[in-house]
């Protein structure tokens, strides 16, 4: 790969066709112009260099289909069940939010194996993680599978928005031509996905039967040789600790910029003191405060989700309300709080403030990924909680200010 793009760049810079790069193509291949229906060998010479270097990158091999099957339809993409150190980084890099809505797959119909009219559908979304752990669960097996277009999103999440839904289904149905390649009519949905899918309208419509296959894909091969029938166990949605804390490399990597510019003012008005402005009182007011700002961003993006179900309260903004009261009491219990003057209490009261407030902001960004929030519940709690975070901190900033000239 490596040299490769050492080839490509070359190319670039000395207008190339490139077509050259890898020499005459191969029709059998799947390649990322085939993939999307188009095809950009023949550009002119005058196209930009980005224009040139996407040319090359679109035929490029998609190194996760491994060939294809003909069906009446037309030819489906066959693919791998092995999941490869490039699918792999793929996946850190979108946990890390690294071109994140860009990591989809094609919406079309799949084969895995060497599928038969007889072999099962299932449905998933177009998010490329959706996709992976599917057909990962398949290994050994013939099956097809529907990808609809989901823009981008998971299932679960796809489901609330409204694009893995009933509408989607039957075009997506329709497109393929899936009617003439299998001779059955039943759909494999994971059960995530009913939400946004009203089975008797897909019946009406397309003719398929929907059946909702278990929560976790990890289950769909005993789901499969059980003759489709899901046991109590596999419809359980569980939120255990590993599941809660997925999103918080997403969480650490998003905020620490706009973090960073409210430390620095944070540490240059730690600096305000009766006698004008001090670098030393910088030092230790603005680095304290530094610190303290950072513990409510820990608690808010770790210790919430960690401790999920022990936190009091339902709501996420009060159980992250209730993991910013955990640094508060870790500096009293250390002996790290202000003297008992007028400055010391205006200080603390002004971190008994702020400290919850920006722990409680920062949890309710894990509120798309918990079991049991529904979306008006998110927005009826989001009318209430963010005013209130709002107010908070603006009291609590206030108080701390005025607490250095006290």
């Amino acid at each position: 790969e490596y040299l490769l793009w050492r080839r490509v760049f070359a190319c670039t810079c000395r207008r190339t066709p490139c077509a050259d790069i890898r020499g005459p193509r191969r029709p059998a291949r799947w390649t990322r112009a085939r993939f999307a229906g188009r095809m950009t060998f023949g550009r002119p010479r005058s196209a930009s260099a980005k224009e040139r270097a996407k040319a090359v990158t679109d035929q490029l091999p998609i190194h996760w289909i491994i060939g294809q099957i003909d069906t009446p339809a037309g030819a489906a993409p066959q693919v791998a069940t092995t999941l490869t150190t490039a699918d792999l980084l793929g996946t850190v890099r979108a946990r890390l939010g690294v071109r994140r809505m860009d990591y989809t797959v094609e919406p079309r119909l799949y084969a895995v194996g060497e599928p038969t009219p007889e072999s099962p559908v299932l449905v998933t979304a177009n998010y490329k993680m959706s996709f992976d752990h599917l057909r990962r669960e398949l290994a050994g097996r013939d099956a097809w599978i529907l990808v609809l277009d989901t823009k981008g999103i998971n299932v679960w999440c796809a489901a609330g928005k409204g694009t893995f839904g009933t509408g989607e289904i039957v075009e997506r149905i329709k497109a393929t031509g899936l009617r003439e390649i299998v001779s059955h009519r039943a759909l494999i949905l994971p059960q995530l996905g009913a939400p946004g899918v009203a089975a008797h309208a897909v019946k009406s419509r397309s003719g398929f039967r929907v059946v909702y296959g278990p929560v976790r894909a990890a289950d769909l091969p005993a789901f499969l040789d059980a003759g489709m029938k899901a046991t109590p166990e596999m419809r359980r949605v569980r939120f255990r600790l590993a599941d809660r804390m997925t999103l918080v490399p997403l969480e650490l990597v998003l905020w620490p910029r706009p973090l960073l510019l409210g430390l620095v003012v944070l540490f240059l008005l730690g600096g305000l003191t009766p006698e004008g402005y001090s670098f030393d009182a910088a030092l230790g007011h603005g680095t304290r405060a530094v610190l303290l700002c950072v513990a409510a961003f820990v608690a808010g993006t770790i210790l919430a989700p960690a401790l999920l179900p022990w936190l009091p309260g339902r709501a996420f903004s009060v159980k992250g309300a209730a993991a910013g009261l955990l640094p508060a009491l870790a500096c009293v219990a250390w002996g790290w709080h202000s003297p008992m003057t007028a400055s010391g209490w205006l200080d603390a009261a002004a971190w008994a403030l702020a400290l919850p407030a920006v722990a409680s902001f920062f949890a309710m960004n894990f509120t798309g990924a918990s079991t049991y929030t529904s979306l008006s519940g998110v927005q009826a709690e989001m009318r209430i909680a963010v005013p209130v975070q709002i107010a908070a901190c603006v009291v609590g900033g206030g108080l701390w200010v005025v607490s250095r000239f006290a």
